[in-house]
């Protein structure tokens, strides 16, 4: 985003109003709010139910035996941050001696949340600075090291914010090694359609570890594939062993959520469940997602031809290799000041960029400054 000469790539970037067909729908339910009102009432504790219902398809798959065996418990969550607040609370309720194991690094509300629900907080290894890519092998070691049975949180695609996401035969073999010690993996999937464009690709580390036949939770949000990031909407899922076991842990879900928030906004469900239900929006949203997707990996390629243009003596082989709406560049807290100060250029201070704010007019001039506070290096 740009404000005058500053420009911010520590945000999301989002588009100003939302996708076109989200508000298309906005525009078709505000005739119904005006001849029915019916986004004027409460919805359930557990929110809607429709909305839900499409929400669990884009996780388990449109045909998944747990949807037809009713062995999913889901409940509408405010957004990805609620639904981790949810499960954090009911991993707090009925496993009060476990603890959640967190990926380094992560989204820096992660340890907010599990914090807050008194749920006490372990590290993995998943970053590796120096090839700025994933660490697979501390990885598995520490899955290998935790005590049987730990909670492990996962970022289901496009990790935050790192943007290094493990391959399929990597997630194949975490998926083993959390079979073979009993561990729950609990992902939060907060930017399905955002990595690959297709948000079956993207659900793939999900579907390995059902095909293993795990129990999992899962958080989804609709605040950046839908662009409703003040409609906080979202949900919050649960493996179940059967459909009597599903019914109890729905049931404890909206318990937990009674005190909490009472009950879901009913806006944006509204606006989720007229998208998802209806193939012909659903068609155009899925690909308006493809072409958002498609347009950072472009950015992301345009910054990287940019630099080695320059002659930059770093390799930016990283820049296309990460996937998703962040890029975690690699440059020190010293050189993003120096970003700031000459070039006002704004980013967090661990060098995470925000892909979704670089433009075809822009990536030149951000790609000169990158190698102005790095050729030295």
């Amino acid at each position: 985003m740009t404000t005058g000469s500053q420009w911010c790539l520590s945000a999301s970037g989002k588009q100003k109003g939302g996708l076109p067909d989200t508000r298309t729908c906005e525009a078709l339910m505000l005739f119904w709010e005006k001849t029915k009102t019916s986004d004027r009432e409460y919805l359930p504790m557990g929110g809607s139910l429709k909305m839900i219902e499409e929400t669990v398809k884009l996780a388990y798959g449109e045909d998944s035996d747990l949807i037809k065996d009713k062995r999913i418990a889901a409940v509408q969550a405010l957004s990805g941050t609620g639904a981790c607040r949810l499960f954090a609370d009911f991993q707090k309720r009925f496993c009060p001696d476990s603890q959640i194991y967190i990926p380094v690094p992560t989204w820096s509300n992660h340890h907010n949340i599990w914090r807050d629900a008194h749920v006490p907080q372990r590290t993995y290894h998943y970053y590796h600075p120096e090839s700025r890519g994933l660490d697979f092998s501390a990885l598995i070691d520490d899955i290998k090291n935790a005590p049987n049975g730990s909670f492990f949180l996962l970022h289901a695609c496009a990790h935050n914010p790192t943007g290094v996401d493990p391959t399929e035969e990597q997630w194949r073999e975490i998926s083993y090694q959390f079979k073979v010690k009993g561990h729950l993996a609990f992902f939060d999937m907060a930017y399905q359609g955002f990595a690959s464009g297709d948000t079956e690709r993207d659900a793939k580390s999900i579907r390995i570890f059902l095909e293993d036949g795990h129990l999992i939770g899962c958080a989804q949000s609709y605040a950046k594939n839908m662009g409703l990031y003040g409609q906080r909407v979202g949900c919050l899922s649960v493996v179940c062993e059967d459909e009597k076991q599903a019914i109890a842990v729905k049931s404890q879900l909206q318990q937990l959520a009674r005190p909490m928030y009472s009950n879901p906004p009913v806006h944006g469900a509204l606006v989720v469940s007229t998208i998802l239900d209806d193939p012909d929006l659903k068609k155009l949203w899925l690909k308006e997602v493809k072409g958002m997707a498609d347009r950072i990996i472009g950015m992301r390629t345009a910054l990287r031809e940019n630099l080695e243009k320059l002659g930059s003596p770093l390799s930016w082989e990283h820049i296309t290799k990460q996937i998703g709406m962040f890029c975690f560049s690699g440059m020190t807290p010293e050189q993003v000041d120096r970003l700031t100060s000459e070039f006002h250029i704004y980013l967090t201070r661990n060098g995470r960029i925000s892909m979704a704010g670089i433009t075809t007019g822009n990536v030149g001039y951000l790609a000169n400054a990158i190698h102005e506070v790095t050729k030295s290096t």
